[in-house]
């Protein structure tokens, strides 16, 4: 997964938004106000911060090498994914579904219960 793919991916989660409070070369993806992932590109390779479940996040950390603790980031509950093409595409997106949906689980229940309302299974909130 490339850059491209990756800021596809994550925009295509229901009502995800992209912002740049950070400057212009570090998008925030935001559910509600609530960021899920960042996304920036450093000598042409794309990075991303996505939140995890703690153990899970040492787990990916010891699986895979482009999995780093989060960089400006909680090292507890962010892990950096370098996008080098050494990991499977399907388990980045894991990853993206995984962080939108800890974000989603920790929003206020009326914008939680709205959001089930509008989306359902689209939402995919299995953590």
């Amino acid at each position: 997964m490339d850059y491209l793919q990756a800021r596809s991916y994550l925009l295509g989660k229901p009502e995800a938004v992209e912002d740049f409070p950070f400057g212009p070369d570090v998008a925030v993806m935001k559910i509600r106000g609530k960021m899920f992932a960042t996304l920036a590109s450093e000598q042409g390779e794309g990075r991303m911060n996505l939140k995890c479940e703690p153990q899970q996040a040492m787990m990916l950390r010891d699986m895979f090498s482009a999995v780093i603790p989060g960089y400006h980031m909680n090292k507890l509950h962010w892990n950096t994914i370098l996008l080098d093409g050494s990991i499977p595409v399907g388990e980045i997106q894991r990853m993206i579904d995984h962080s939108y949906a800890l974000v989603v689980k920790g929003l206020k229940k009326a914008d939680r219960v709205g959001l089930l309302a509008k989306y359902g299974e689209a939402l995919q909130l299995d953590v």
